[in-house]
């Protein structure tokens, strides 16, 4: 028997009559975004976080010790995988998770207090500085927390947490009339 693979995105049900003008803070939630995870050989560690921070296209996001998830708006899974590979010229292995992870961008100036509500960080803009990441719990999810602007920050969970995350994002914004959207 032949079955075809409907590939669609987590929140699809979710996201489907949502609203077409965003309130002043706003939930985006990547449509598909490519990222991988990067981890350094021993020893290679600083030369491959500086090969990969220079490029301009990538965005790193601290996962452990050596470990990063990289994520870019511009290339295919399969190319940013090659792309990885060549610029850490074997010093790391590279692992596509881009089907397996899903991003939320969540906007606006009372940013901070939502998040709050489920992180247990300091997000004031002195201890949480814009390109800095951690991961983190959201609730009881994990997340791998960006800020990637002044009020603006980034949650990358694996897709089966990925309802649900959104469901408690609605919950504490919701004082705040948090909207949301597929982003671009």
């Amino acid at each position: 028997m032949v079955r075809d693979y409907n590939n669609r995105h987590a929140l699809e049900q979710k996201l489907r009559s949502a609203p077409t003008s965003p309130a002043a803070d706003h939930l985006m939630v990547g449509h598909w975004r490519t990222m991988a995870t990067v981890l350094a050989r021993v020893g290679r560690e600083e030369t491959v976080r500086e090969a990969i921070a220079a490029q301009s296209d990538l965005s790193m996001r601290f996962s452990a010790p050596g470990e990063w998830l990289v994520v870019s708006e511009v290339e295919a899974p399969s190319g940013l995988v090659r792309w990885l590979e060549e610029l850490c010229d074997g010093g790391a292995y590279v692992v596509d998770q881009s089907d397996g992870r899903v991003v939320f961008r969540i906007a606006g100036p009372n940013v901070r207090s939502i998040l709050a509500k489920g992180i247990g960080l300091d997000l004031h803009p002195s201890a949480f500085t814009v390109g800095g990441s951690t991961n983190a719990l959201c609730g009881h999810m994990p997340v791998n927390l960006a800020r990637t602007d002044e009020d603006t920050f980034e949650l990358i969970v694996p897709r089966s947490y990925a309802e649900s995350l959104f469901d408690d994002l609605m919950k504490m914004g919701r004082a705040f009339d948090l909207t949301a959207a597929f982003s671009d």
